[in-house]
């Protein structure tokens, strides 16, 4: 009768352990998000509704791993890191909010939304990514253009770059360098957006 009162006390101990084990195990993958702050004050286009498509991207830009360029030919992604989504997905989902947080339009939409569009913000995403060396810095490059969604034609187009120094040797400290140069450029993209209308 003891023994079997023991076997199950004795089968529960490598269980806790396991439990107790996986409450402080780290994640493989840190994961982590953009943000834009657009301006508040500018030019508005409350007659206007545009559409947002997802940017082009090289097949290296076009995943959730974040890009360390070792040297002008080699490229590495940051260990135990990564975006919430494939980039070019974040990257549109950033600019819609940017867009639809101005409060300086009559609507922005994602393809398939059904918006009757007058513009189209098509942007492709050149560079994302940290340069390895001293000092290290954060390299964000993406080219726009607003399409006339209605004949065709390319209303404006421009190029948008910004940099921002890493302040540390973290990982954290990869991703907030490069949420500050993509700031920058997407309120830029947004403000410029917005007066060439």
């Amino acid at each position: 009768m003891r023994r079997a009162a023991r076997a199950p006390v004795l089968l529960a101990l490598p269980l806790v352990a396991a439990l107790l084990a996986g409450c402080g195990s780290k994640a493989n993958n840190d994961t982590f998000d953009l943000s834009i702050t657009p301006s508040g004050q500018g030019v508005s286009a409350r007659n206007r509704q545009i559409l947002v498509p997802e940017p082009t991207a090289l097949k290296l830009l076009n995943s959730e791993q974040v890009v360390v360029r070792v040297s002008a030919s080699e490229i590495q992604y940051l260990a135990d890191s990564r975006w919430g989504d494939r980039l070019p997905a974040l990257v549109q989902s950033k600019l819609v909010e940017a867009f639809e947080n101005s409060g300086r339009l009559g609507g922005v939409g994602k393809p398939g939304q059904g918006l009757a569009i007058d513009y189209q913000i098509v942007t492709d995403i050149r560079a994302f990514e940290v340069t390895a060396g001293s000092p290290r810095l954060a390299n964000v490059e993406i080219s726009a253009k607003i399409l006339n969604d209605r004949n065709g034609t390319v209303r404006a187009q421009s190029v948008f770059k910004a940099t921002a120094p890493v302040s540390g040797a973290e990982n954290r400290n990869f991703i907030e360098a490069l949420d500050r140069a993509f700031a920058k450029v997407g309120a830029e993209i947004v403000d410029w957006s917005l007066k060439s209308m």
